[in-house]
């Protein structure tokens, strides 16, 4: 089979994750001391015991995420599995981009949680609370929802499509009111269901401007290497290995769109039949069996998936 390793984003954490791991395996308990002291706090005390209110924050929850997934990847590596053998491309929704990179050797688990940290400071700080609202849109077509959102920012608000996620559920975000006009506009177009989303921020709209322009410096100053496959990138759904090129995209990921459902296709057309998500929860492997229907979707994210994994791989 062709793999690629897909990891997850904001809305997959809960309290508890990669606590399992981190018992079974010194390994998986290595990734998270690691975070730990790039951080310079237990960050893994909050993904182990909560509280969850805290945990959510972004500013948590972004490293908090890439700590599970490449505890994970770290067992996987014990056990024999390499990524530069085992894996045609790596992608990652959102802020899973960092994880994938830090699977792929592009980054070290350290600087993933470095930068992670500071994008989540950034991205809720670019806008005052109560100001920016995010909703998803389900049972409406990416061109039908992109048609409502130029719609509903004619006002003196914007809103953009953040998340085209497969399976006719498209995310918007900008201006609260905007966010809301959009809603309504979907709804009169025949939507199944709009879900005002319980997000802190605005994420991947334009009113992301000010935490891009931090998550440049950032970047700039990072070290990134060529990782050992391709990224497929959220903003172009095509693969990137080139330092710079994964630099530029970054930036542009923090206010442009996530392409999930191009990013899968693109993928399984180029000889993928396996996605594995490698971490916490199952959102993406849900999404991917709506996308590529043909290709095989499984979810990594305990000891017992692990098990079953590497009878896959022997």
């Amino acid at each position: 089979m062709t793999t690629a390793l897909v990891f997850p984003g904001q809305g997959s954490q809960a309290v508890g994750m990669g606590k399992a791991l981190a018992e079974a395996y010194p390994a998986a308990r290595a990734v998270f001391d690691e975070v730990d002291d790039a951080l310079g706090e237990k960050l893994s005390s909050l993904i182990f015991e909560g509280p969850i209110e805290t945990l959510t924050l972004t500013q948590n929850t972004q490293p908090a995420l890439m700590a599970v997934s490449l505890a994970v990847m770290r067992v996987l590596a014990a056990e024999g599995f390499r990524v530069a053998d085992r894996v045609a491309f790596v992608a990652g929704h959102s802020l899973g981009e960092y994880s994938a990179l830090a699977a792929a050797g592009s980054l070290t688990v350290s600087e993933a949680a470095r930068l992670l940290q500071i994008r989540g400071r950034a991205m809720q700080s670019a806008v005052p609370p109560g100001e920016g609202a995010m909703a998803a849109i389900l049972g409406l077509d990416f061109e039908a929802v992109k048609e409502i959102a130029e719609a509903a920012s004619a006002g003196p608000g914007s809103v953009d499509v953040a998340n085209d996620n497969g399976g006719n559920q498209v995310v918007v975000s900008g201006h609260k009111a905007s966010v809301e006009k959009a809603g309504e506009l979907a709804t009169e177009r025949g939507a199944k269901r709009v879900v005002m989303l319980a997000v802190s921020a605005p994420f991947h709209s334009r009113l992301m401007a000010p935490a891009a322009i931090v998550m440049r410096d950032a970047l700039a100053a990072a070290t990134v290497a060529p990782p050992a496959v391709p990224l497929v990138a959220n903003v172009t759904a095509s693969p990137v290995s080139e330092p710079d090129e994964i630099r530029r995209r970054l930036v542009e990921q923090v206010t442009g769109m996530v392409r999930w459902r191009e990013s899968v296709a693109w993928m399984a057309e180029n000889g993928v039949d396996r996605f594995v998500e490698i971490g916490a929860g199952k959102v993406l492997s849900g999404l991917n069996k709506r996308i590529a229907a043909g290709a095989a979707s499984t979810s990594v994210g305990t000891p017992a998936d692990i098990a079953e994994f590497l009878k896959t791989t022997a």
